[in-house]
């Protein structure tokens, strides 16, 4: 059984989602861990294989192991056959891959530097800025109700997800929002939140042991 190293509430939680969207849950084996956050709070915990003390991380069942939100999420789909996500060589292929980097390559060194309030030309040059990265998405979204088309897929999940935990840095675009929300219902949040909620539960016994 494949292992997810995953922490409550962080970029790792989207991996939960697709797992539960999928149906497959039961069919990975979530091992919860402390990390250090952005605030400074939480701990490099032990537990976690990530060699950085990071998530998500996954180990396979042949041993390897596979980092990165967007590598790990693909990887997943793949396994249990493609739910979420067209074969290669199918129609759309191309877009979804194009969309899985970009949101590694583009969205989220945009995001980071907005958050951070970071403004330099080299920044903007080599990553774009988020006001390109909304127009990316508005042009996407202008006849489409997910990014690949009418269906839901795990580009949509991982494009979406930092609307989830930042909502603050959402566009004032309607088809953005309307994405962001149709993206949410499409995940069972509440579900979720009660993963989250007895994660964090079992993270403050195993601390207090």
């Amino acid at each position: 059984m494949p292992k997810l190293y995953h922490s409550p509430h962080s970029r790792s939680s989207r991996v939960v989602s697709q797992l539960m969207l999928m149906g497959k849950l039961d069919a990975v084996e979530v091992i919860c861990v402390d990390i250090i956050k952005g605030d400074g709070s939480g701990r490099k915990d032990p537990k976690n294989a990530h060699p950085e003390g990071k998530v998500p991380y996954l180990i396979t069942d042949a041993g390897e192991t596979i980092r990165e939100s967007g590598a790990i999420m693909m990887y997943l789909d793949e396994l249990f056959g493609h739910p979420l996500g067209p074969k290669p060589g199918s129609e759309g292929r191309g877009s979804y891959l194009s969309w899985m980097y970009y949101y590694g390559g583009v969205l989220e060194p945009a995001l980071v530097a907005k958050f951070s309030n970071l403004d330099h030309p080299a920044l903007v040059s080599t990553f774009r800025s988020m006001e390109e990265v909304y127009a990316e998405l508005e042009t996407a979204l202008a006849q489409n109700a997910f990014l690949l088309g009418d269906k839901l897929t795990v580009a949509d999940l991982i494009m979406a997800s930092p609307f989830h935990w930042a909502p603050h840095l959402m566009p004032e675009i309607a088809a953005v929002q309307e994405w962001v929300a149709r993206v949410s219902a499409a995940l069972d949040m509440k579900s979720l939140e009660d993963f989250e909620a007895q994660a964090l539960q079992r993270l403050k016994v195993r601390e207090s042991a």
